[in-house]
């Protein structure tokens, strides 16, 4: 990467990354110093990115990243880019809307517990259990009716940080990373990730380095997705620990 700034890929996810978790998704915030993190990237290497399950838009006003030069905003599992203000997306699949119709009636029926929350992406329907008094227990007892529910509307059930979400299958974002790689000729690859989700693109990122093309996936450890550290190849302390990592990437770029 060091070698050939010019053709590296730089990703990241946002929330628990680049971003603290936070208990409303709506009021996340960058770590302090991740925005000048990631400008001092882009004026470095070739391609500097952030892949989220949020939508891009979202990601871009939350993050104040608008004004990062050149950066790639990958929103939806790969579904939405934003570009230099411009956004694109894909169209929703159907079995969003049969599930979107379905699941107040499902969290009404079971019931589930209080603090449930319904996050809608517009492409995904993501259900929050980190606002309850057992965020763990609530999680479980949603998980086999969502399941039911993601398999009747053709959509996959993913598991996340007291989340479970059900989006279109074959999103997800190695996908979208293996995808912005081939698209960038890159010839080195790095993503930073937290959760479950993550997984994908440092799954993307081995297939790559057994196709010669150099990569590093970079945890952000947390206590609640322990699989995500156990499968990166390098761990850092949270948000800060990111901006710190990233820092010293473009210093030595």
């Amino acid at each position: 990467m060091a070698a050939d700034p010019a053709h590296a890929l730089i990703a990241t996810d946002f929330d628990g990354t680049l971003a603290p978790i936070v208990d409303d998704p709506a009021a996340a915030a960058p770590a302090p110093g991740a925005v000048a993190a990631l400008a001092r990237l882009a004026a470095r290497a070739g391609t500097v990115a952030v892949i989220t399950g949020r939508a891009a838009a979202d990601a871009v006003t939350l993050g104040g990243l608008a004004d990062v030069p050149g950066l790639i905003v990958l929103g939806h599992y790969g579904a939405q880019r934003w570009q230099a203000g411009v956004l694109s997306e894909l169209p929703v699949p159907p079995g969003v809307q049969t599930a979107r119709a379905a699941l107040p009636g499902l969290l009404a029926g079971l019931p589930a517990a209080a603090g449930t929350t319904v996050e809608d992406k517009d492409t995904a329907l993501a259900v929050h259990t980190r606002r309850t008094a057992d965020p763990a227990a609530a999680l479980d007892l949603l998980r086999e009716p969502l399941r039911r529910l993601a398999g009747a509307a053709g959509l996959a059930l993913e598991p996340g940080r007291f989340v479970l979400e059900l989006r279109p299958p074959g999103m997800d974002k190695g996908a979208a990373l293996r995808k912005l790689a081939a698209e960038r000729t890159a010839r080195s690859v790095l993503f930073c990730g937290d959760d479950l989700g993550d997984l994908a693109a440092f799954g993307a990122i081995r297939e790559l380095r057994a196709e010669g093309i150099p990569g590093c996936a970079v945890a952000s450890r947390s206590t609640e997705s322990p699989q995500v550290a156990a499968a990166a190849d390098v761990v850092v302390d949270g948000p800060a620990g990111i901006v710190e990592f990233l820092t010293a990437l473009s210093a030595a770029l």
